[in-house]
């Protein structure tokens, strides 16, 4: 049943993914991309990610739609026509898609139990947590500890994004009202 739910999960992100990457209004492009995120939410609390399904939902689906469309009330609603395909652009494209799937050959298969994480980092987690932390939720623990410097920088990028777009919103506005 798993297994269905994620070939139907997958084959909606890929039907989206394609319409976004066709459609020329921008509303309905933001609209889907906002879509993607929630298939993309899905996608992980079935693979059990429920925290990072959590933060694709409120910062994919969420923000990021908001985002975008106070951008796009300050441009135009259709797409500017394609001047001429960049060849360069789409080869760099493929090398870099290439590059990332020749680095995945040597990784352990998913849910592999010969996996290296499974024999050294996970249990010291599971076994240590509840003593060393006093956190009963093992997610919260590792990312609120032993994650804790990676916690707040991916917080601090989140946050320094946010107010770039707020500062670049504010200047635009001043310049309009002048």
């Amino acid at each position: 049943m798993v297994e269905l739910i994620n070939v139907v999960l997958l084959a909606l992100m890929a039907i989206m993914a394609m319409r976004i990457a066709h459609v020329r209004s921008l509303f309905v492009s933001v609209m889907m991309a906002g879509i993607f995120s929630l298939l993309s939410a899905a996608m992980f609390t079935v693979l059990d990610a429920v925290d990072v399904a959590f933060t694709e939902a409120a910062v994919g689906a969420g923000m990021s739609t908001v985002l975008f469309l106070g951008a796009l009330g300050l441009t135009t609603k259709e797409e500017k026509k394609a001047s001429a395909p960049s060849w360069g652009a789409l080869l760099l494209v493929v090398l870099t898609g290439a590059a990332l799937v020749y680095g995945t050959m040597d990784l352990p298969h998913y849910g592999d139990p010969a996996a290296p994480i499974h024999h050294h980092t996970a249990p010291r987690f599971i076994e240590e947590s509840p003593k060393e932390i006093g956190v009963p939720n093992m997610v919260t623990s590792v990312l609120a500890s032993y994650r804790g410097y990676d916690t707040l920088g991916e917080t601090t990028v989140i946050f320094t994004a946010g107010l770039g777009v707020i500062l670049i919103l504010r200047r635009r506005n001043k310049e309009e009202d002048v």
